[in-house]
């Protein structure tokens, strides 16, 4: 049976993303795994990145983890295995995060992760509860999500991509805020797919069909 692996190094409510995942990858003859493990990134099919919390301290997180930058590089850049990143689990794909100082990121999407504008004092940052997502270009990741499609986000940062053709979607939230990035095998998500109830749940299942 092939495997999707949740990558544990101590950020992310595991649980519910893993439960989200286990709900879509049982139709699809998948097993889920959440392991800090590189051995269970070489057995996958599929990788998932999930994030919350402060840029740089989770890129250090998992930079702790024995072996795993390597067998992700190997994985997913080399052998192209379908990799989804969840909230700041998707910032961390970008050159550089901005969070607390300046931090790296892994630099697979280019860009940079900027904080959210204060340019209407009745939005509350961090950014929490159900927004409208905007389609900007068509991904199977997207098939059957349309513009209007509403998801659940928790953030104060952004991803602001240096190739706009990397943006497939966004929100509007005093200013447009990308929330979803893809570059060739790999999908990322500002919101959370988890807490998206039946939008959240079809983008899980696409990303299980790439």
């Amino acid at each position: 049976m092939s495997q999707v692996t949740i990558i544990d190094y101590g950020s992310g409510n595991l649980h519910s993303i893993a439960k989200a995942f286990e709900k879509e990858a049982g139709r699809k003859n998948l097993k889920v795994v959440t392991s800090s493990k590189a051995s269970d990134i070489d057995k996958a099919s599929h990788i998932v990145l999930p994030g919350v919390g402060a840029f740089g301290d989770c890129v250090k997180g998992l930079a702790s983890l024995e072996g795993m930058m390597d067998a992700l590089q190997k994985n997913v850049r080399v052998n192209k295995k379908p990799f989804m990143g969840v909230c700041v689990g998707m910032q961390m794909l970008a050159d550089e995060g901005v969070e607390n100082g300046s931090h790296k990121g892994l630099g697979w999407i280019s860009g940079k992760v900027l904080p959210l504008a204060r340019s209407d004092k009745n939005l509350k940052i961090p950014h929490m509860g159900w927004n409208e997502i905007t389609i900007e270009h068509e991904h199977p990741v997207l098939e059957g999500i349309k513009t209007g499609d509403h998801v659940y986000f928790v953030h104060s940062y952004h991803f602001n991509c240096a190739d706009e053709n990397n943006a497939l979607a966004s929100v509007d939230y005093g200013q447009r805020v990308v929330s979803v990035i893809a570059n060739d095998n790999i999908v990322a998500a500002q919101f959370h797919p988890e807490k998206s109830q039946q939008v959240g749940l079809k983008f899980i299942s696409n990303f299980l069909n790439m």
